[in-house]
C-alpha cells in the first residue's frame, strides 16, 4: 500500500498526540494506580511573556509610575503595604489570604535571551542560554523515575502537541486535546480500515506511525471511559481554559497513575494595549483556577496538587508608545497548593533602580525552582534530572 502525503498527515495528527500509548494505558488499566499519597504537580504556561510588573504591583515605587504612565495598574489588590496584585486576579488574592499561595519574584536565568521561541526553549529544557538541549525537564525526569515506579509514572499535556518539556530521551508525555474527540477520530473508518490492514513499511517513521496509531485505535474508548469515569458537580467556566482545567479534575479524580499535567494559556505578547489584554487572559485564569481548587478542595485533594505558573520572559519596565510592553527578561512565578510550607512573597519585589538596560536583574535560577520541585514534591532526584546542584528552596 503506498502511503499519500496528505495520508501521512492525518495519521501524524493522530499519532503526535499519543506518543507511547501502551504504556500510557498500562498505568491506567491497573488497579488503584495512584497512590493516595502521591503528589501531583500541574504547570500552568503563561505563553508569550506575561507582564509581571502589571500582575505583581509594587504600588510604593514611584519608578513604576513613572516609567508606565499610562498603563500603570491603580487599583491593585493590596498583598501587603508595598505590594499588590492585578485586580483581575482576584481569586489569587483570596488564595494569598488564606496561606494557599506564594510567588517568588525575579527569576529568570543568566544571559537571557528575548526570542519566544529560543527562550521558551530554555525553559522546557532547563539548559543554559549557550546550551541546546532535545529533551525537556519533565521528560528526563519520566526517564529517570519511570523505569522503576512499581506503575509506571505519566505525564499528560492538554493541547494537540507534544512541548518539549515533557520529551524524554526514552520516556515522553501523552498529549491530547480532549479525550472524547481523541476517541472520536480513532473510530473514523479512515483510520479503521487503515489499522485493518496489514502493513510492513522498510521507512522506520511511517512504521511508527503505523504501531502508534493502532495502539490509539485499540484504547482511545478506554481513555475516553475513564476521563468520565467521576464527574465533577463543580461549575467551569466554559473558557478553553476552563474545560482544560475540567479534564485534569476529572482525570485526577478517576485514578489514573499521572503525576504531572501540564496546560498553557496565551498569547501574553502585549506589545500593543497591554491592559486590555492581559485583564482578559487574567480573567480566564482567574476563574478557572477558582473552579480548580473548589473543586480538588471538595474531594480532599488540594494538599498533594501544586499548580506552578511560569512565563518565558517578562518585559522592559518602560512602556512603549502603543501602551504596550516589549520583551523583558526577569519575571515571578506563582505556587498554588494546600500543602505550602512557606506561604506568601517569598522574596523581594524587583529593584527597579538596578536595571540592565531597562530590563530586571534576574535574582533566582529558574532552575533552582525546577529543583525544588522535582526533589521536594515529585520525590525525585533533581540532581540526574537537571544536573543542578546549586541548593533548593523550602517552600514547598
Amino acid at each position: 500500500m503506498i502511503i499519500k502525503r496528505r495520508e501521512f498527515l492525518k495519521i501524524s495528527s493522530l499519532a503526535t498526540a499519543s506518543l507511547l500509548v501502551p504504556n500510557f494505558l498500562q498505568s491506567m488499566t491497573l488497579d488503584n494506580a495512584l497512590n493516595p499519597s502521591q503528589k501531583i504537580l500541574i504547570v500552568l504556561q503563561f505563553t508569550g511573556g506575561n507582564d509581571g510588573l502589571n500582575t505583581i504591583i509594587p504600588t510604593k515605587n514611584d519608578i513604576y509610575f513613572q516609567e508606565r504612565n499610562t498603563i500603570a495598574i491603580t487599583d491593585s489588590l493590596a498583598l501587603n503595604d508595598e505590594t499588590g496584585i492585578n485586580p483581575a486576579l482576584s481569586y489569587f488574592k483570596e488564595l494569598f489570604d488564606s496561606g494557599e499561595l506564594s510567588l517568588m519574584n525575579n527569576v529568570g536565568y543568566p544571559n537571557p535571551d528575548k526570542s519566544h521561541f529560543r527562550s521558551m526553549d530554555i525553559w522546557h529544557s532547563a539548559s543554559k542560554s549557550d546550551e541546546f538541549l532535545e529533551t525537556g525537564w519533565l521528560g528526563r525526569f519520566l526517564d529517570e523515575e519511570c523505569y522503576k515506579c512499581e506503575h509506571p509514572t505519566q505525564a499528560l499535556e492538554v493541547d494537540d502537541m507534544l512541548s518539549l518539556a515533557l520529551k524524554g530521551e526514552n520516556n515522553k508525555a501523552f498529549a491530547f486535546k480532549d479525550p472524547k474527540k481523541l476517541y472520536q477520530t480513532s473510530q473514523e473508518k479512515y483510520f479503521k480500515s487503515l489499522y485493518n490492514n496489514d502493513h510492513h513499511h522498510d521507512d522506520e517513521t511511517v512504521s511508527y506511525l503505523y504501531k502508534t496509531l493502532g495502539s490509539t485505535i485499540n484504547n482511545a474508548d478506554y481513555i475516553f471511559e475513564k476521563s468520565k469515569a467521576k464527574k465533577s458537580t463543580q461549575e467551569y467556566p466554559n473558557s478553553k481554559l476552563g474545560k482544560d482545567f475540567k479534564t485534569v479534575a476529572s482525570l485526577i479524580k478517576s485514578d489514573i497513575n499521572t503525576q504531572v499535567y501540564y496546560l498553557s494559556i496565551g498569547s501574553f505578547d502585549t506589545h500593543v494595549n497591554q491592559n486590555e489584554r492581559q485583564q482578559k487572559l487574567f480573567g480566564e485564569i482567574n476563574d478557572a483556577v477558582k473552579s480548580f481548587v473548589a473543586d480538588m478542595k471538595s474531594n480532599g485533594l488540594f494538599s498533594d496538587i501544586l499548580l506552578m505558573t511560569f512565563s518565558e520572559f517578562g518585559r522592559r519596565v518602560a512602556q512603549n508608545a502603543s501602551k504596550g510592553t516589549d520583551h523583558g527578561t526577569a519575571n515571578q512565578m506563582f505556587f498554588i497548593s494546600g500543602g505550602l510550607k512557606k506561604k506568601g512573597i517569598l522574596n523581594a519585589l524587583p529593584d527597579l533602580q538596578n536595571l540592565n538596560e531597562g530590563d530586571l536583574i534576574y535574582t533566582e535560577d529558574f532552575r533552582k525552582v525546577y529543583a525544588t520541585v522535582l526533589k521536594n514534591w515529585l520525590n525525585a532526584d533533581s540532581s540526574k534530572v537537571l544536573g543542578w546542584k546549586n541548593g533548593i528552596y523550602d517552600f514547598i
